[in-house]
């Protein structure tokens, strides 16, 4: 067998070394969360402070550390693009030191190919194996079209990260340059869930059949959703995030796969991201698959899972059922991520239901999220021809079709009582209650 150790020695460096290849004019792509190289990113940083680096371009994705093309020091030296507002690039948009790059999470990868010019892909991987490959580890998103179609890749080696199966692989031979940090691997604290996502989470749950195949989000919500299902039995998991409460549904036993009509006996996740937990958890796990967004998050795919169940969130919703779950007015918050394709999806699916989940007040109960015209500037993230069922801590609103006026109806039932005298009006002075 051939060793590949050599080649490794020849093309490792220290993280400014690997910076510092970087030329003006180059577009640079990283992917979600835990694939963020977060030494070669400060190395970055630095290089563009000190004037040695200016002019690149950066697609980013789930940022989880701070990115410096966000930074207003760096801004214009390195000039930042993120297709999913993490609080970097949040900050950044925001502050004008930062763009934004409107998509449904299934179609980065078409747009890649269609529209982008990837120059470099910067990532971080699992340790090489005997045969030469690198794991991408907890992310396969739309990696595989960035190892297709970038003229140079560099790696940040991290032996903590797991190895996991189906993730995107890189081999020695491609890699153009690559650094190692052993850094310990960044976690995301569990959202534990109050009484009123409690609330919410058994609503949903009492729509969940055993045998269902389930999507939840990230947050408190979801986690209730997850808590609350712990009972159930059959259930299976294809989902773009894999979380923490998603370990507990399998080792309790509820979730096992088994009725899958396609990869059955198998968790199926576009990224994980958590506790150390889940990273032990997947770690060379045969029956989890990280698998490509275009893939995953294909409302065709979604749809072969009979009695689909797909939950998400969202900042508000207004009569015509128009949510909007990625802005607050115009102040970017998020992006569209995922929820379009698995709404679809799950409304397509024999016996499937979509649920968009939020407390009904915001603001300390000052705001209602429900409301009769959504804040102007919003960002429209599911369509009214989409949306399906509305649930808040008052119950269920069962949108799709339905009416108009019986949906405002439907709507103001699980809106906050403080709220529903003054709905209640505005829905008759704009002529649309019936």
């Amino acid at each position: 067998m051939k060793d590949y150790l050599p080649e490794y020695a020849a093309k490792r460096v220290s993280a400014p070394e690997a910076a510092a290849l970087l030329r003006p004019g180059q577009q640079v792509f990283l992917d979600d969360a835990l694939s963020q190289p977060k030494a070669l990113l400060d190395a970055m940083g630095e290089l563009a402070r000190t004037e040695r680096l200016r002019d690149v371009t950066l697609y980013t994705t789930l940022d989880i550390y701070d990115i410096p093309c966000y930074a207003p020091d760096v801004a214009g030296k390195l000039n930042g693009v993120s297709w999913f507002c993490g609080a970097s690039a949040r900050r950044g948009v925001n502050s004008g030191c930062g763009d934004v790059m409107p998509g449904y999470y299934r179609d980065f990868s078409r747009i890649v190919r269609e529209h982008k010019t990837v120059d470099v892909f910067c990532a971080a991987a699992a340790p090489m194996d005997k045969h030469g490959y690198f794991s991408l580890s907890t992310v396969a998103s739309y990696t595989n079209v960035l190892i297709e179609q970038a003229k140079y890749i560099i790696l940040e080696v991290n032996r903590n990260l797991p190895r996991t199966h189906g993730a995107p692989i890189v081999h020695i031979s491609q890699v153009t340059a690559l650094c190692e940090n052993d850094m310990p691997l960044l976690t995301l604290p569990e959202s534990e869930p109050d009484e009123i996502s409690r609330t919410i989470g058994q609503y949903i749950a009492d729509e969940i059949p055993d045998g269902a195949t389930i999507q939840l989000g990230i947050g408190a919500i979801p986690n209730a959703v997850g808590a609350a299902l712990r009972e159930k039995r059959n259930l299976g998991l294809h989902t773009e995030m894999f979380t923490d409460s998603m370990v507990g549904l399998i080792e309790c036993g509820a979730v096992d796969n088994s009725r899958k009509p396609i990869h059955r006996g198998r968790t199926v996740a576009t990224f994980a991201f958590g506790s150390q937990r889940i990273y032990d958890y997947i770690d060379d796990n045969p029956a989890v698959q990280i698998l490509p967004a275009d893939y995953v998050n294909d409302p065709a795919i979604i749809a072969q899972h009979p009695n689909f169940r797909s939950v998400n969130a969202a900042l508000e919703v207004d009569f015509y059922g128009q949510t909007c779950s990625e802005s607050i007015g115009t102040y970017q918050v998020s992006g569209t991520g995922g929820q379009g394709d698995f709404v679809r999806g799950a409304v397509l699916s024999p016996g499937g239901k979509s649920f968009i989940a939020f407390s009904s007040t915001a603001k300390g109960g000052t705001v209602s999220r429900i409301v009769p015209t959504l804040t102007p500037g919003a960002i429209v993230t599911t369509g009214k021809n989409d949306v399906d069922h509305i649930v808040t801590e008052y119950g269920i609103a069962r949108l799709r079709g339905n009416t108009l006026s019986r949906r405002v109806k439907e709507l103001i039932s699980v809106a906050h009582p403080n709220f529903r005298d003054e709905l209640t009006w505005r829905a008759k002075k704009q002529n649309i209650l019936i």
